[in-house]
Formats: C-alpha cells, structure tokens, sequence
C-alpha cells in the first residue's frame, strides 16, 4: 500500500497539475474529500471539475450536465500547516503517549517542517 501524505479533511494548496477547462489549478487552495491511497490520488473541493451528461434513469428523475470533482494525484498538492498558515512539507516525528492503564504507546505525528507544529 503506497503512503499518501495527506489525510480527509485537510487544507491543501495545488502546486502543479493539468489545466481545469481553460484555467490552470495549480495555486488554487481547498479541503481534501477523498483519498484513495491505493492509486495516490486526492479529491479537492472546488479545484479540479468534470463535466458529466447523464440521462435520467427513473422516472422524476432530473437529466442533464453536471460538473463533479476529479481526483488528481497526491503528489501534485501541498498540506497548509492549520499554525503557520504556509504550504510545507510533512514531517513525522515519534511520541510516547501514556495510556490510562499506565502503560505507553508508540504515536506518530506529523508535523510542519517550517514551523516545527504538530498538524494532528
């Protein structure tokens, strides 16, 4: 299984990627939807769309065109840190997190390289 640096519901800027319609993505900035790990790739709210026509199966059933969007690959966006406020990149550090029946238990947590915060 390949690593996605990026979790649901995070705040990613675009760094590079194919135009959307006539406009480029790269720049553009949302929360993450979706990821799928598996093929390394994200869905970003509102950066990049498809345009889909579909004819209504039942009946009351509206048809019509409409736009979703498309997964692009992990690689081409860059977590925000939620502190700093700045595109970075990811770090993951190892902490000792004490359970309540005394023992500890091995975390890891990301973290910004330009600030040094913890993003979980």
């Amino acid at each position: 299984m390949n690593k996605v640096h990026v979790k649901k519901n995070d705040q990613v800027v675009v760094i590079s990627g194919p135009k959307d319609g006539d406009k480029a993505i790269k720049g553009k900035q949302g929360k993450i939807l979706t990821v799928d790990p598996k093929a390394g790739k994200v869905i970003v709210e509102g950066v990049a769309y498809v345009t889909k026509h579909q004819k209504p199966r039942r009946q009351g059933q509206q048809g019509g065109i409409f736009q979703k969007e498309r997964a692009i690959d992990a690689s081409n966006v860059m977590l925000v840190c939620p502190k700093c406020g700045k595109a970075t990149r990811v770090a993951h550090r190892v902490t000792e997190v004490e359970r309540e029946d005394g023992s500890k238990k091995k975390k890891i947590v990301r973290v910004c390289k330009r600030c040094k915060a913890d993003i979980d």
